[in-house]
């Protein structure tokens, strides 16, 4: 009788918790807590994206330089050819993971029908809807 008394005891006296509600707990609360967040990494994407054109405008950007890349294409997932220019010379170039190799030194230059380079079809569709396209310049 003695080991059972501070067991009913206990379960005489009834327990009470109160528990206290979140603020924000319900789905409302969370559902703006997923916005919030979402509102802010696309806040950090676009805050990246100004910054690295800022930072690319601030160079000379192909300016000045004596090597420049005329086009590349991409034989494998490590193996690539490269056409470079260099002064008047365009040259052609294996490159490998381990290796870069000359392949043909072309005695006339490649016409290539535009100095500034192909814009991808994704950053050419987001500058349109941020309103900066390259021909509006």
């Amino acid at each position: 009788m003695l080991l059972t008394l501070p067991f009913s005891v206990m379960a005489a006296e009834p327990v009470t918790v109160v528990a206290a509600p979140a603020a924000g707990s319900g789905v409302a609360g969370q559902l703006t807590q997923l916005v919030l967040g979402l509102l802010l990494v696309l806040g950090l994407i676009f805050f990246l994206a100004w910054l690295l054109r800022r930072v690319q405008q601030a160079g000379p950007a192909g300016k000045g330089q004596v090597i420049e890349l005329i086009g590349s294409r991409a034989l494998g997932p490590r193996d690539r050819l490269l056409l470079v220019q260099v002064g008047n010379e365009q040259i052609l170039l294996g490159l490998t993971p381990g290796t870069i190799t000359p392949l043909h030194v072309l005695k006339e230059p490649v016409a290539v029908p535009s100095t500034e380079q192909a814009t991808p079809e994704f950053a050419q569709r987001l500058m349109e809807l941020l309103g900066k396209d390259k021909d509006k310049k």
